[in-house]
């Protein structure tokens, strides 16, 4: 327990090695006497020899399915066959269905509206009920939940087989129902479930690797990569913006699994397309033609860096009104009442009320209304001007020219319009309970965004830009590349999004625009507001560890004895049963701390809060209380057999209904005296043996005395399992160094300890409230208490000082003396260290 050697390490290496090399000769003979049986097999039985062989290859393939590899083809086949199912079904059976009615009908304008508002509110309105019945888990992105999930937590039946029939059909009636919704944060969550359910699969075969829980929260990470890879065929983007949004630290081990399996994923994707004559030749989703000679001029920098910027405001924005959306729903009681109860209504509302914008005749015709969000981007992604001036160019070289093209408005009007109206639209889609993810449509915002300053550009310099005696002219698709990465990534709080649209759209000329907006839209979006994942976490209340944002220097003046807990719940070596129980039952810590005793505080270890209710169970199980009683019963077995002979004597002689007396008496004066005193003793005896017998019969009181003399008795600690090192941290450890800890090793809580003693405890609630500041004076954010005389430049302060301030300090507050006003000369000596204290750090 106190980590002391019990023997030499030279010793015992030697007799280690002794051990194994018997051990070794052991198997070698064994080795040989199983092949000499296997011979005589052989010249016995001809048969043998082939059973023999077929073992083996069965044993070699069992032992080569346990790799790696085979798991990660595995994974990745499943989710290409997943995703291409998703968009066949999305693609050519529901969204060609809204289609062909909405052509059909073009006699009757009423008609036409009627079939473009039912044919998606019926499909969003059987994914929410659907799910909500199935799966209430399959609702939202998925990222967040994994995010928590491979931090540790575990989240009831969210890697179900359940769940996954919940997200790929709800997922995928969302998608065909043309809403502005995205499908990136739904298949990182459908990807994780294959490989939840592919490793118990795999267990119940073969067991072995498949049991580790380590291992299975490796493949967890890989097949997050395998979701972004195979939607977007960018494994390499992929592997890096699942690392981003979903872990703080990564393993580097886990590196090649990601690319492997996200890698083999995209390749079956796109040679599906090929097979389904879908495409030629495997190429990008969204491939664009831009010239490589001179894609770019200097001079453009500053509109792409402005533009990233603009798009880091954009970007905190979404995550504020999609927030806002969510928190003015359940603040207003009686709408939150009404749409708990109403569970289908708020989805078929919010559809309605998109589809009736988007109709085509109508507002529709000024946002491209009738396009998907795929036709939609590769139209903006189009390399050539659409624009001169202001006027509205001849769109033939487009297929979806009517779009985009109206009589009596510009396309910048029209830009500007698809702009304000995806971007409301989008944030309130993302909100309603299906399965969906909000990357897409942000992404499609951004390009157009980008493509209206890149077509302001364009009217800017119609000419283009001159550079050593040529012209070059703008390339507004160009800018919607650079628009559509900034905004993603500042949504998303992620760089990676620069590497995925580099796969998307098959070229890197712009790869400095894009890097340059997409740092700037992340340092813009995270001093203003979380990631959108983040965001997700805090509404739905997650176990989260927020990051140290930048420019909040003043958390690394912070350590661990300003912010830790110094009412400890803890035993002892000496804790009674009793002491446990009330422990258990006044609180719900996950683990104790066990000390020494109450005087010394030596902290020896943790026990789990699971430990301590088997302790109990052990002393005050069923078990127990039988042999209690049957010891009791044993002990009482004399008195109750003598009580019932007594009782069938004491019967026969008074009982009326007994045969009658045959002797004969001569002084029936004496006799009836005899008979009244033996009466009247017949009566006390009749008392104590009926208390006696409810005793025996009744054991409830003896097993209540059973169980306080059991509750008294001290804890035998021989019976559990003790965690002889939990993590500790030493008082002055800084904000920053925890923070580290608890985002590397994924702790919960840690345990503070001053030369062996514990002092506190810090748990994730107050390192989060530390972080964001939640302590506040009328409204103004404080530092702790001794942080305000720390400095990293001139921190004069002894550590006598500190410790001393901070028992005054704790004093002074009521820590030590709850309820008891201070006395004024603690408080003066109190006034005088905190003036000695500021003067020296003065000086």
């Amino acid at each position: 327990m106190y980590g002391r050697y019990t023997q030499e390490l030279g010793v015992y290496a030697k007799e280690e090695a002794a051990r194994l090399r018997d051990g070794g000769g052991l198997r070698r003979s064994t080795s040989v006497r199983s092949r000499s049986a296997e011979l005589l097999e052989y010249e016995k039985d001809p048969c043998a020899k082939c059973h023999v062989c077929t073992s083996r290859c069965q044993k070699f393939l069992i032992s080569r399915v346990g790799e790696d590899w085979i798991f990660l083809i595995l994974l990745g086949l499943v989710m290409a066959l997943v995703n291409s199912w998703v968009c066949w079904v999305m693609d050519y059976t529901i969204g060609n269905g809204r289609r062909w009615m909405y052509g059909g009908l073009n006699s009757n304008m009423l008609l036409q509206y009627l079939a473009w508002v039912t044919y998606p509110v019926v499909l969003i309105t059987f994914s929410a009920g659907f799910t909500q019945i199935l799966a209430p888990q399959a609702v939202g992105s998925g990222i967040p939940e994994m995010k928590t999930i491979l931090r540790g937590v575990v989240l009831k039946e969210y890697l179900t087989f359940k769940t996954f029939v919940a997200k790929v059909i709800g997922l995928t009636c969302a998608l065909g129902s043309g809403m502005p919704l995205g499908k990136e944060g739904p298949f990182v969550h459908v990807a994780s479930l294959c490989a939840a359910l592919l490793s118990k699969f795999m267990a119940a075969l073969f067991g072995g690797i498949y049991m580790n829980e380590l291992r299975n929260t490796e493949m967890l990470s890989a097949a997050c990569a395998v979701g972004v890879g195979c939607c977007f065929a960018a494994p390499i983007g992929g592997v890096l913006f699942s690392i981003e949004v979903t872990s703080t630290f990564f393993a580097v081990r886990n590196y090649w699994r990601g690319f492997f399996a996200a890698t083999f994923s995209a390749f079956i994707f796109r040679v599906l397309a090929v097979w389904n004559q879908d495409e030629e030749t495997i190429t990008a989703l969204f491939k664009t033609r831009f010239r490589l000679d001179f894609p770019f001029d200097l001079q453009e920098l500053p509109a792409f860096a402005i533009l990233g910027i603009a798009c880091g405001f954009g970007g905190a924005l979404f995550v504020y009104l999609n927030r806002l959306i969510v928190e003015c729903m359940r603040k207003q009681k009686t709408i939150n009442k009404f749409l708990l109860r109403k569970r289908l209504v708020f989805p078929a509302m919010v559809t309605l009320i998109i589809s009736t914008l988007t109709f085509p005749p109508g507002f529709g015709q000024f946002m491209a209304g009738q396009l998907t969000q795929h036709e939609s981007l590769v139209a903006l992604l189009d390399n050539r001007t659409w624009s001169c001036q202001g006027v509205a160019e001849e769109f033939d070289y487009i297929s979806h020219s009517h779009a985009w093209k109206h009589p009596q408005v510009n396309v910048f009007i029209t830009l500007v319009f698809f702009i304000v109206m995806k971007f409301w639209m989008s944030a309130v889609a993302t909100t309603m309970p299906v399965p969906c993810g909000a990357f897409m449509p942000v992404f499609l915002i951004g390009a157009a965004f980008g493509r209206l300053v890149g077509e302001t550009m364009a009217v800017m310099f119609p000419d283009g830009i001159h550079a050593d005696g040529s012209v070059y002219p703008i390339v507004p698709g160009g800018y919607a590349v650079v628009g559509a990465a900034a905004l993603s990534g500042a949504v998303t709080h992620t760089v990676s999004t620069a590497v995925i649209v580099f796969e998307l759209t098959g070229q890197i000329s712009h790869i400095l625009p894009v890097m340059i907006a997409v740092i700037l839209a992340n340092a813009v979006a995270q001093s203003l507001q979380p990631s959108l994942y983040d965001s997700i976490i805090r509404i739905k209340k997650l176990p989260y560890l927020p990051e140290l944002g930048m420019g909040h220097h003043e958390k690394y003046n912070v350590r661990v004895e300003d912010i830790m807990v110094r009412d400890v719940r803890y035993i002892t070596l000496s804790s009674s049963y009793r002491d446990v129980q009330e422990v258990l039952l006044t609180g719900q810590l996950k683990a104790l701390a066990l000390v020494e005793s109450t005087d010394s505080m030596i902290l020896l270890g943790s026990i789990e809060r699971s430990q301590l209710q088997s302790l109990l169970s052990l002393q005050l199980g069923p078990s127990r209380r039988l042999d209690h009683l049957r010891r009791h019963a044993k002990d009482n077995d004399t008195h109750t057999l003598d009580t019932h002979t007594h009782l069938s004597n004491l019967g026969t002689m008074d009982n009326p209904l007994s045969p009658p007396c045959t002797h004969t008496h001569s002084n029936s004066t004496n006799t009836s005296a005899r008979h009244g005193v033996r009466f009247v003793v017949s009566v006390a005896e009749v008392s104590r043996t009926h208390a006696r017998m409810m005793r025996v019969l009744n054991p409830l009181p003896q097993i209540a005395e059973w169980e306080e003399q059991q509750l008294d008795e001290p804890v035998d600690f021989n019976n559990c399992k003790i965690d002889p090192a939990p993590f500790q941290l030493v008082e002055r450890t800084s904000l920053h160094k925890t923070h580290t800890i608890f985002s590397l090793l994924g702790l919960d809580h840690a345990y503070v300890t001053s030369t062996g003693r514990l002092v506190g405890v810090v748990s994730l609630r107050e390192l989060r409230k530390a972080i964001e500041g939640s302590v506040t004076v009328t409204g103004v954010k404080v530092r702790p208490p001794l942080a305000s005389f720390r400095d990293s430049g001139n921190n004069t302060t002894s550590v006598s000082e500190v410790t001393e301030l901070h028992k005054l300090w704790n004093h002074h507050r009521g820590l030590s003396l709850p309820r008891e006003p201070t006395p004024p000369d603690m408080e003066d000596q109190l006034d005088d260290m905190v003036k000695n204290i500021c003067e020296a750090h003065c000086n």
